[in-house]
């Protein structure tokens, strides 16, 4: 389990994430090609970030009252990655859903169902794997090579839930699609981004706190 640290008691140590986009950064460079080894070594990066919960910021952590919200941490300037946090109220969910790249989905706080589906080649409501329940600190991992169709929803009913992504692109660019849960038919899609404002995480003008 993380140690936890409630988002309101310290300034978020923006340090800890930089230095995960950098290793993340280096990592792209030296095995961008090379998916199995970027999921590897990206899964232990990832789940190195999300096992102290003292860096991100409370702005990029807010639930809707309606919709998980989806905000924008950092996209690489080549668009081979973006770092995303969702945020998900008691009860929200996506519908069935692909990426089309690759993607590493870290629990932050709280937890939350991934349900994993198969799409049948002669249309018809996908298959449905057993439900996981994914706790604070775990990593799971998505592709077209591994399973790229899930739906997730947040396991708690009585607070908020935080995952952190990382995408293989700049995932509310990627054109991708949602599947009907009785007929399997395809929908279109391009998700966007909750904010409208990234985070300044280059701002060095405060003191940074230590990282533990």
């Amino acid at each position: 389990m993380p140690d936890s640290l409630p988002p309101d008691t310290a300034a978020p140590n923006l340090e800890r994430l930089r230095g995960f986009i950098a290793d993340f950064t280096r990592l792209v460079e030296r095995h961008g090609d090379d998916e199995p080894a970027v999921l590897d070594a990206g899964r232990a990066l990832l789940a190195g970030l999300i096992a102290v919960d003292d860096w991100l910021p409370d702005a990029y952590a807010q639930p809707d009252p309606v919709h998980y919200r989806q905000y924008l941490l950092h996209c690489d300037p080549y668009e081979r990655f973006s770092v995303v946090s969702f945020v998900w109220g008691p009860g929200q969910r996506t519908p069935i859903h692909d990426h089309t790249v690759w993607g590493l989905v870290g629990i932050l706080r709280g937890a939350e169902r991934s349900q994993r589906y198969d799409l049948q080649s002669q249309g018809g409501p996908p298959i449905a794997s057993p439900p996981e329940i994914l706790k604070a600190g775990s990593v799971e991992a998505v592709s077209p090579r591994i399973g790229d169709v899930h739906a997730i929803s947040n396991a708690l009913a009585d607070r908020p839930s935080i995952s952190i992504h990382i995408y293989g692109g700049n995932i509310g660019a990627v054109r991708r699609s949602v599947f009907d849960p009785l007929t399997g038919q395809r929908k279109p899609f391009i998700s966007g981004y909750a904010n409208s404002a990234l985070p300044n995480l280059w701002d060095r003008s405060q003191p940074i706190p230590h990282a533990a």
